[in-house]
């Protein structure tokens, strides 16, 4: 499901597809009219291509890829076996044909130069991070995206930021577009709000979260129109910056993109479709639950749909801490309360100024989250607090949390 720290910061992410049989955002009957009210079994270790409803070697759904001008790749963010997806069907892609330009969800256009220089093997993994303002811009640890990046790097493939500045979607979702400045227009089209498809998948996201009682009646209402035109925002401008790259050398784009953003061909997959006319593939992977031996899926989810075994838990932990700069304090505050990762339930407040980290002290978000992105399960951070003029020490513990 769709977590709650998404929800409430009042941008929809994307879909974390793993399988879980309550998920009726997988079996909607919606999309294609020809399949919308037809399932098909995802077995573990499958392909399925959604226009025969029948399983397909990975070489052949390659194949069937190779007269498209977009390739759209769904992930679970924290998911390294998407990722992993991602750079073997990348890999298999360019085999076929060098003329190939990947983009990304991960960076607005107004951070270009660093995916620029990363593609021309100018930057360092550490040169990139900190460059790139990976953990300022992306709420993930890079190394889920390591297999994409290296094959990337390796073979000079161009990479293109195609988001919006955050700020320009949070404006069209508290105040909508109209309340854009005619520059900011200019960055991001008119988002398509009349979508009933569309719609009904977004509500189905939105309304399977536990939401506090005071959210709930018109509030919920009003929460949701927000969240929607953010969403229907951000993929109006990452489908017309994918157009626009496919026009810039004629090179095939493959978009990666949360799965919520592609889901039944209905957002930034259609949105570019209308743009340009042009015909695209989409590929879901979902994670099949431990102990079944499929997943029941709607026949119009995506174009092929893969089946994952489910993980354990994420290759690498989430923090779950956010930090921010305040002015003249050269310490790190933390930004808010954890709801997530491994700091839910640990003694941090909103607030709470970062003395130090292991005896370390930073002054910048991202050398923070660089340094606690090297650690692993089990692993444990001591950070020095300090709180209404007290200092404390609290013990990180990297362990699951319920």
């Amino acid at each position: 499901m769709l977590s709650k720290l998404a929800l409430v910061s009042g941008i929809i992410l994307s879909t974390p597809l793993f399988g879980q049989e309550s998920d009726r955002s997988l079996f909607l009957k919606i999309g294609d009219p020809r399949f919308k009210e037809q399932t098909v079994e995802i077995a573990a270790g499958s392909i399925v291509s959604m226009e025969t409803g029948k399983p397909v070697l990975f070489e052949r759904m390659i194949q069937e890829m190779k007269p498209v001008p977009f390739v759209y790749l769904g992930e679970t963010h924290n998911s390294l076996p998407m990722h992993q997806l991602q750079a073997r069907i990348i890999r298999a892609l360019y085999e076929q044909d060098r003329g190939l330009a990947v983009g990304l969800e991960m960076y607005p256009v107004t951070a270009q130069e660093p995916l620029s220089k990363w593609s021309r093997g100018l930057l360092t993994e550490d040169e990139f991070l900190r460059e790139g303002r990976w953990y300022t811009t992306w709420n993930q640890n890079f190394a889920f995206y390591r297999p994409v990046f290296d094959f990337v790097k390796a073979e000079a493939i161009p990479l293109y930021a195609l988001n919006a500045p955050r700020e320009i979607i949070t404006k069209i979702r508290m105040a909508g577009w109209d309340a854009l400045t005619d520059e900011e227009k200019a960055v991001v089209p008119k988002p398509d709000l009349t979508n009933e498809d569309h719609r009904l998948l977004m509500r189905t996201i939105f309304s399977a979260e536990e939401m506090p009682a005071a959210m709930k009646g018109a509030g919920m209402e009003m929460m949701f129109e927000g969240l929607y035109r953010g969403q229907a925002a951000w993929e109006a401008v990452m489908a017309r910056n994918a157009v626009r790259v496919h026009g810039l050398e004629g090179r095939k784009v493959i978009v990666l993109v949360g799965s919520g953003h592609l889901l039944y061909n209905l957002g930034l997959n259609r949105r570019a479709a209308e743009m340009s006319s042009a015909a695209g593939k989409t590929v879901i992977a979902v994670e099949v639950p431990k102990g079944k031996s499929a997943l029941t899926v709607s026949r119009a989810l995506a174009d092929y749909v893969v089946g994952l075994a489910a993980e354990e838990r994420p290759a690498y932990p989430s923090i779950g801490l956010s930090f921010k700069k305040i002015p003249d304090l050269s310490n790190l505050v933390i930004d808010k309360k954890p709801i997530d990762g491994a700091a839910l339930g640990g003694d941090f407040e909103k607030g709470d100024v970062v003395l130090s980290v292991d005896g370390r002290t930073f002054s910048d978000v991202d050398e923070l989250r660089i340094y606690l992105a090297g650690f692993d399960w089990g692993g444990e951070v001591k950070i020095r607090l300090l709180r209404a003029g007290l200092e404390k020490m609290v013990v990180l513990k990297l362990k699951e949390t319920s």
